[in-house]
């Protein structure tokens, strides 16, 4: 049998750094500076999650349904880990003030820092998939902490996913169903310097990638029909239950 590729892929602050699984049980990692960089790597794969927002509401103060949704599954301890995401039209502005504006008026909300903070990485990720089409359906929206959620038996972690104790928490999530992940984080957080890959950027790729091998073919959504953006894309989260 072919061997099959699933691919977990989180933002970082030198590009986006991805997790491979395949159904033979090799693992690798890579580390690409921008979205269009790993277009081959994507096509290559039969399912790829990935930790950004896919698909934006341009006007009207109600939040994307799968944002309102995961933070209701993962309660009042990880809902935070959840932010709004900006509107359509904030992928064109040139700064946060800029930004900020567009937002109030398209939805009547603000815009945190935060959310300005990834708005490029939002932006590489929209253009891929308008320009490459053939992608949409096998690159898909996740979230790490709803992924974490639903591994762990519907219960959140308890720690910070930025502190040592939910590092530990997490990687021993991952080892019920990805037995090397200890190695693997070793290896990249040795690799990478923390300024380039966090360790944190390390761990949720890698749930990303397990929530794509394990649930491919069986996922689960927030919400189950998605709504879709005024270009076609579906806003809808991704996860998996044994």
């Amino acid at each position: 049998m072919a061997k099959t590729r699933f691919i977990g892929i989180d933002g970082c602050k030198a590009g986006w750094f991805c997790v491979i699984l395949d159904n033979s049980d090799q693992w690798s990692y890579c580390l690409f500076p921008d979205a269009i960089s790993a277009v081959e790597l994507i096509g290559s794969a039969s399912s790829v999650l990935i930790d950004i927002p896919i698909g934006l509401l341009s006007t009207g103060p109600d939040e994307r349904l799968c944002d309102k949704a995961a933070r209701k599954l993962l309660g009042a301890k990880r809902a935070s880990s959840v932010f709004p995401a900006p509107a359509r039209q904030v992928l064109a502005a040139g700064n946060y003030q800029e930004a900020l504006a567009i937002n109030r008026q398209s939805t009547r909300r603000g815009l945190s820092k935060q959310a300005w903070n990834i708005v490029p990485k939002i932006r590489q990720i929209d253009q891929l998939l308008r320009s490459h089409t053939e992608l949409q359906g096998v690159l898909r929206e996740c979230h790490p902490e709803l992924c974490f959620w639903a591994l762990n038996n519907e219960n959140p972690m308890h720690f910070n996913k930025k502190r040592q104790q939910g590092r530990h928490e997490r990687l021993a999530v991952l080892q019920r169903y990805f037995s090397e992940c200890h190695l693997l984080f070793g290896q990249a957080s040795s690799e990478y310097l923390r300024r380039q890959v966090a360790h944190d950027d390390i761990i949720d790729a890698m749930v990303c990638a397990v929530t794509a091998k394990f649930g491919y073919g069986k996922y689960l959504t927030v919400p189950k029909k998605p709504e879709r953006d005024l270009v076609g894309l579906p806003m809808q989260m991704v996860y998996w239950q044994a």
